[in-house]
């Protein structure tokens, strides 16, 4: 059997490849896949202001705090604010100070990270007298 014999022979028995149309599909990518594309700042904030005061174990403030940290600015010091408390509330003192070093890494410069602290002075000062920040220098222990 020749060559072209046995390919016209072959033809008959293999089914015929049908090709799909194009069709263009959109996974995960723009066009509102994320509820979070167009928030603004002042929403962005108080989204996350509301969930540090409403957190109620460890794993849903460090949940939160991954979720916050995220994105691709700096969270406000109420924000900011509301997640200390929220660590003091869970009484975990470590995530209280990871806080703290987000904040230092997400701002552009040390003048802004001290305008940070500036404006946390209250809460950290609150949260120094059950002992949370004395260790990291950020505030004078009490004489004793």
């Amino acid at each position: 059997m020749s060559f072209r014999a046995i390919l016209r022979t072959r033809s008959a028995f293999v089914a015929p490849t049908v090709r799909p149309a194009f069709t263009s599909i959109r996974f995960a990518s723009g066009g509102g896949a994320h509820g979070h594309e167009t928030e603004s700042y002042e929403s962005f904030n108080s989204r996350y202001q509301t969930f540090f005061q409403s957190v109620g174990d460890l794993f849903e403030l460090q949940r939160g705090l991954n979720n916050c940290f995220a994105y691709d600015l700096v969270p406000s010091t109420s924000v900011i604010d509301a997640a200390l408390k929220a660590s003091r509330k869970v009484n975990d003192y470590a995530t209280a100070v990871r806080i703290l070093e987000g904040v230092k890494e997400k701002v552009e410069n040390r003048g802004q990270y001290q305008a940070y602290l500036d404006e946390l002075k209250p809460t950290i000062e609150e949260l120094g007298k059950f002992g949370f920040f004395p260790l990291l220098g950020l505030i004078e222990k009490k004489g004793n």
